[in-house]
């Protein structure tokens, strides 16, 4: 006893000495400071060999002082300083190791041996440079091609033991420090090294980190809490090990064996741990970074674990990961997102309670956040919760289904994807289709520009899934919302119907209900974009409302009748008249001409002067117009080109020749174009060419986005919108019949 007491006041007596070289220490360290980074931030040669340089006298001090000796600690201490500032600078990490500095380091990761018994009472700087040691080669560990060389130093068995140094001494600030700096070495030299992982487990290194979870300083429960994260991240193995910890604590609530394997083979240790519970409760602390850890921790041990997520979740973490969600730190906030979307992956049950538990409405603020991954990490959870029928339809009332639509616009491709795979799911339960047309969503869909290939798929998806609901109840409400809805819901409404509706229910939708006055209205309008949606919805209306265009076949024969044939054409053998065309003779017969058209029966049973008449001329068609036409008339078909075409439909007309206009209509509409298509219009009402005009609303129609700046067009909509109404009211009221394109 009185030895101790002598001890202690042995050490009393030098406390106050050490205390002022320490401070002289410390303020020497700082005057390095500007030279350190003078040093490191220059890149040329003669900077490099002058790091070299800097770099192998450290080393040559670790070497050279590894003892207790006052002297020998201060320079080594300043030594792992000088080290760790340099390696602060990524750039001239490869030159302290180039340098010889990891071995040096490694080395007085370990205190020095005890030699005199002064050496045993007096420890300058205790636990001091094994902190700066531990803290430098964390930071040369950043590189992956130097964390093996760490590794194979063999810094891993120090680390791990530099993590139970608060069993052997009392807390200090020093302790807590190096057993800080050593969790943070471990966390860089695992970072996606898995064969790091291993043997971080190998040497018992996760044992001490799970105690660590429950040490009294904060710093010490984050590193810790960071490098179990690291090393449960794909790491099964290590997983396994840290959730054994968990499972026993969890069901016996004592103290348990674990068999740690270290380089000398297998020992057994007996580790206090109560570890599961004391993550959660680093879930509820108001240390964000203590959360945020926790998190972490908690979601590598989860993630493709589905074991593993059940005793997370039996041992209560559901609460406090979702009171996570309304953190100040963004980080935790997103870490719980994905733990949420984790924990409801598969578990239909486990999506309920998450919802009745109430994290939907903090999922959904998080849709509005500025921070790009904390929008893409809540996505990402209600993917997964709007997976059931009544988590989809809380999802939207609760007013979700706008931020999601807006985040469609987003130039990030998996956040883009995750707010499209939410919206698939939400699209599933009748009672959102409405609300998805009332906003506006069914053209939000449509009008996305989509960056990966499985995001168009989901979208198509989608729009497949709302269509197919639109019938029954939610086709009434949306009709109910066409009748008594602000304007621009009822433009919504009929827009997304012209391309989701069923082709049975067109007429009741566009005919009854006025949904093609919307339609048309929006093509009159002055805005360019609802010009351009009424034109789209249109085209897609006549799409689905038949089955072929009037121009997409050649028509088929007029109404059948006896023709003489190709042999009297132009033939005088029993011809009764002769047609007098530019100077030249036609020999034609009165009894094929009266079967023609009216027109030929009113010339020769009428009171006209033809009636008797041997010769008659045609004063205003050319021959060959003349010709083609007289065969028609006698074979009941013919060839006809573009270049004749327009004279020839010209002559059909003023003969009332029907089934030659329909040839002659079809053959020009081939040759409908963005430059002709107004010329066509025109020559179409000027000979009562039905199938052309309708030919050319089409046109109009599909190519809107490329007419609307031309001249002339927006004065030729507003003119053939009357004529487009026509068209679509005869289309949609024309019974098990059809004359548009499907």
């Amino acid at each position: 006893m009185e030895i101790k007491r002598q001890d202690q006041q042995h050490h009393h007596h030098f406390l106050p000495e050490r205390k002022g070289q320490k401070r002289k220490l410390e303020e020497e360290i700082d005057e390095e400071r500007e030279r350190i980074i003078s040093l490191s931030s220059s890149s040329s040669d003669e900077a490099r060999q002058v790091l070299l340089c800097e770099v192998g006298a450290q080393v040559s001090i670790l070497n050279s002082t590894f003892s207790w000796s006052e002297g020998d600690r201060a320079a080594a201490k300043r030594a792992t300083y000088i080290l760790a500032e340099l390696a602060k600078n990524e750039e001239v990490v490869n030159i302290i190791v180039e340098g010889g500095a990891v071995p040096a380091l490694v080395k007085h990761l370990k205190s020095p041996p005890c030699g005199s018994e002064t050496d045993q009472t007096v420890k300058p700087f205790e636990h001091e440079v094994e902190k700066g040691s531990a803290f430098a080669l964390g930071l040369l560990a950043v590189k992956p091609e130097h964390q093996q060389l760490i590794v194979d130093t063999g810094a891993l068995s120090h680390l791990v033991a530099l993590l139970k140094q608060h069993k052997d001494v009392c807390s200090s600030r020093a302790v807590n420090g190096v057993i800080r700096r050593a969790a943070d070495a471990i966390t860089n030299l695992a970072h996606e090294n898995s064969s790091t992982k291993t043997r971080v487990r190998m040497e018992g290194g996760i044992p001490p980190l799970v105690e660590l979870l429950e040490f009294t300083d904060t710093k010490v429960q984050r590193a810790a809490a960071g490098a179990l994260r690291t090393l449960a991240f794909k790491n099964d193995e290590n997983k396994n090990q840290v959730i054994g910890l968990i499972s026993f604590c969890c069901y016996s609530g004592v103290n348990f064996w674990i068999l740690v394997s270290n380089v000398n083979g297998m020992v057994l240790k007996i580790v206090e741990c109560n570890a599961l519970p004391t993550l959660i409760l680093m879930l509820q602390s108001e240390d964000a970074a203590i959360h945020y850890e926790a998190v972490g921790v908690i979601g590598n041990l989860v993630h493709s674990s589905p074991n593993i997520k059940k005793e997370v979740l039996l041992a209560g973490a559901l609460q406090p990961v979702i009171g996570l969600l309304s953190s100040c730190c963004s980080e935790s906030q997103r870490e719980a997102a994905l733990l949420l979307g984790q924990f409801a992956a598969t578990d239909s049950e486990c999506k309920v309670h998450i919802v009745q538990r109430g994290a939907v409405r903090p999922l959904i603020e998080m849709l509005q956040s500025s921070d790009v991954q904390l929008r893409e990490m809540s996505a990402f959870a209600l993917g997964r919760l709007a997976q059931d029928t009544h988590n989809q339809a809380g999802i939207a009332h609760i007013g979700g289904l706008m931020p999601l639509l807006k985040l469609l616009d987003s130039k990030n491709g998996s956040l883009q994807h995750n707010a499209a795979f939410t919206l698939y799911g939400l699209a599933d339960n009748e009672d959102n289709v409405s609300d998805f047309v009332k906003v506006g969503g069914v053209q939000k869909l449509q009008d996305g520009e989509f960056i990966i290939q499985a995001t168009k798929d989901c979208v198509a998806k989608t729009l497949k899934r709302l269509e197919e609901k639109i019938h029954g109840r939610v086709l009434n409400h949306l009709l109910y919302l066409m009748r008594i809805a602000d304007k621009a819901v009822q433009r919504r409404v009929a827009l997304a119907l012209a391309h989701l509706c069923f082709p049975d229910d067109q007429r009741k939708i566009f005919v009854d209900n006025n949904g093609l006055e919307l339609l048309l209205g929006l093509l009159g309008s002055t805005s360019l974009k609802q010009q351009l949606d009424g034109s789209i919805a249109l085209y897609k209306l006549a799409n689905k409302a038949a089955t072929l265009s009037p121009v997409d076949a050649a028509p088929p024969s007029p109404t059948p009748q006896v023709y003489l044939g190709e042999q009297y054409v132009n033939n005088p053998t029993l011809s009764d008249v002769i047609f007098l065309v530019e100077g030249k003779r036609f020999y034609a017969h009165r009894i094929c001409l009266l079967a023609s058209s009216d027109a030929f029966r009113a010339m020769f049973d009428g009171g006209y002067r033809e009636k008797d008449a041997r010769d008659i001329e045609i004063p205003n068609i050319r021959w060959e117009v003349f010709e083609m036409m007289m065969r028609f008339i006698y074979t009941g078909s013919v060839d006809i080109t573009l270049d004749i075409a327009q004279d020839l439909l010209r002559a059909a007309d003023q003969y009332l020749l029907e089934g030659l206009k329909r040839l002659c209509e079809y053959t020009i509409a081939q040759d409908i174009s963005l430059e002709t298509v107004s010329s066509m219009y025109e020559l179409s009402e000027a000979f009562h060419a039905l199938s052309l005009r309708h030919a050319c609303i089409l046109f109009i129609l599909q190519q809107f986005d490329k007419l609307s700046g031309r001249p002339g067009v927006s004065h030729l909509i507003q003119r053939i919108i009357p004529e487009i109404h026509n068209y679509f009211t005869k289309a949609l009221t024309k019974p098990n019949s059809h004359c548009l394109r499907t």
